[in-house]
């Protein structure tokens, strides 16, 4: 039978330890939130550093901050092993922009598929880009390697433009696939209205850090902001799956 006074001084030393460790949490959201009151805090633990707390934020992005809140830094945080040098921030940075991508319905994209795809990638795009054109001119070859293209939407000119109108079109196209094709070809397609997810795919991107179209995400949430030749980009596809 455990002694009562034992059992109560192990219950006031886990109830110590909890607030204890409540307490940096609670030092560093209140000092971010003063800061800007809606920063989207996603978790706050500790970092593989001593004292120092990694802050997770919606979409991906990580600060770091001392355990009272009163510093704080940006930048990547690499752990030395094996004589390789590994970003830690970029593999967590990764995971959180995945965690949003693989929460897009499929359903909610335009794609370009193979009968049997290795992997996928995602692109935001803005129709009238050149660089997002040239990428799509290579659709078939990255199909044939096994690439599935899943667009979303990125109008660079923002919501309301002549892009953003353009994409919503593509949207509600009764052939999505079609009517992606005519834009790339910078054709004019259609005007449609529906309930779509242009502007919504739009705030997306800027939250996970879009600058830039195309911005292409691999299935491990590693982002690759531009353009890559069809078979430099599927042979990174395929490692990432």
């Amino acid at each position: 039978m455990v002694c009562p006074k034992i059992l109560a001084t192990s219950l006031a030393l886990a109830a110590s330890m909890a607030v204890s460790a409540a307490e940096p949490e609670q030092a560093i959201r209140e000092t971010l939130q003063d800061l800007q009151a809606d920063m989207p805090i996603e978790a706050i633990a500790e970092s593989p550093i001593n004292g120092l707390y990694q802050v997770a934020l919606k979409g991906g992005r990580q600060l770091y901050a001392s355990k009272d809140g009163q510093y704080l830094m940006q930048g990547y945080l690499f752990q030395l092993k094996d004589g390789q040098a590994i970003n830690l921030t970029e593999q967590a940075e990764s995971q959180g922009i995945a965690k949003e991508i693989n929460a897009i319905p499929v359903s909610e994209m335009v794609v370009f598929s193979p009968k049997n795809p290795k992997t996928h990638i995602t692109v935001f795009t803005d129709t009238d880009c050149g660089y997002c054109q040239k990428l799509h001119s290579e659709m078939g070859e990255l199909n044939k390697l096994g690439v599935e293209v899943r667009y979303v939407a990125f109008p660079r000119q923002g919501i309301g433009s002549e892009g953003y109108h353009t994409l919503v079109n593509v949207w509600c196209a009764s052939d999505k696939q079609s009517a992606m094709n005519q834009a790339k070809r910078r054709q004019k397609v259609a005007d449609a209205q529906c309930d779509n997810p242009v502007a919504k795919q739009y705030q997306l991107g800027q939250l996970i850090g879009v600058r830039g179209t195309p911005a292409i995400v691999l299935a491990n949430g590693q982002m690759i902001p531009g353009y890559q030749p069809a078979a430099q980009l599927a042979e990174e596809a395929i490692e990432a799956k």
